[in-house]
């Protein structure tokens, strides 16, 4: 186990977004968010404090086109930050997994962090949008993370009515597989893979 801090801090600044975030792999939860789009605000808060991530994130988008490139690109700059934070994962668990229910709703997150890119996403919405956030951006973040860290993630709704419930069970799953992933293993002395490098 290392005794070095795991953070990143990310800025990324393009015509239609300004962001700056800081992630904590070690915290214990804390968060201070400000993406302008409320109800993505709230599901990163759940990301957080059930990951146990300590997340700093301010970020002024387009929001007058609407908050696509705002929550995609908050996907980009924290898959970055995970991948830079982790390093070179060496005594980490690299898998996670956590099936998380909220009410009706039934989440499978499954993490590998093993550098290669891989998106499988099941989730099903009866709403477009749940307050100020369209539902098909849930797709969108996902995706960006795990092509910006280099995992391979997996979603799979199992049960679920309510489209409030079901993507915030997402994010709070993400986030205790990422923690269960992210976690040392004292068994695990070098890195967890019979190639010697992930």
């Amino acid at each position: 186990m290392s005794d070095a801090v795991r953070s990143a801090t990310i800025t990324r600044t393009t015509k239609e977004t300004d962001i700056n975030l800081t992630l904590n792999i070690d915290g214990e939860g804390k968060y201070n968010i400000n993406s302008g789009v409320g109800f993505f605000d709230h599901m990163l808060t759940g990301f957080a404090r059930h990951g146990f991530f300590d997340l700093d994130l301010s970020c002024k988008g387009d929001l007058e086109v609407d908050a696509h490139h705002t929550i995609e690109d908050t996907g980009i700059v924290l898959g970055t930050a995970i991948k830079q934070a982790i390093g070179d994962k060496v005594g980490i668990r690299r898998y996670g997994s956590f099936t998380l229910p909220m009410d009706d709703a039934l989440i499978l997150c499954a993490v590998d962090l093993c550098g290669r890119p891989y998106f499988n996403y099941d989730l099903s919405f009866h709403q477009y949008k749940v307050g100020d956030m369209e539902t098909e951006l849930v797709r969108e973040f996902f995706y960006a993370v795990s092509y910006s860290a280099g995992m391979n993630l997996h979603i799979k709704q199992l049960d679920g009515l309510n489209t409030h419930h079901i993507i915030e069970a997402t994010f709070k799953a993400f986030g205790k597989a990422l923690d269960e992933a992210t976690s040392y293993d004292p068994r695990i002395t070098s890195v967890l893979s019979t190639k010697g490098a992930l």
